[in-house]
């Protein structure tokens, strides 16, 4: 059987990163299902970057039309 720790007194709780409340473990490292959410639309949206100085890659030029004859 998997042997389950307990919290020596005095140690204190996780807290959430979105909110700063104790985590729960059911939605760890968050308190909420609505703490996770919020964290994943702040990945979607582009809001966690990582800063670098490469540029972007310029997209393909177009392949020239081929003439019809």
């Amino acid at each position: 059987m998997a042997e389950i720790t307990k919290l020596r007194p005095g140690r204190k709780r996780a807290r959430c990163p979105i909110c700063g409340r104790p985590t729960e473990p059911a939605y760890r490292p968050f308190c909420s299902k609505r703490c996770a959410d919020v964290d994943l639309g702040r990945w979607l949206d582009g809001s966690y970057r990582i800063a670098s100085e490469e540029k972007p890659e310029e997209p393909a030029a177009p392949a020239p039309k081929a003439e019809e004859e």
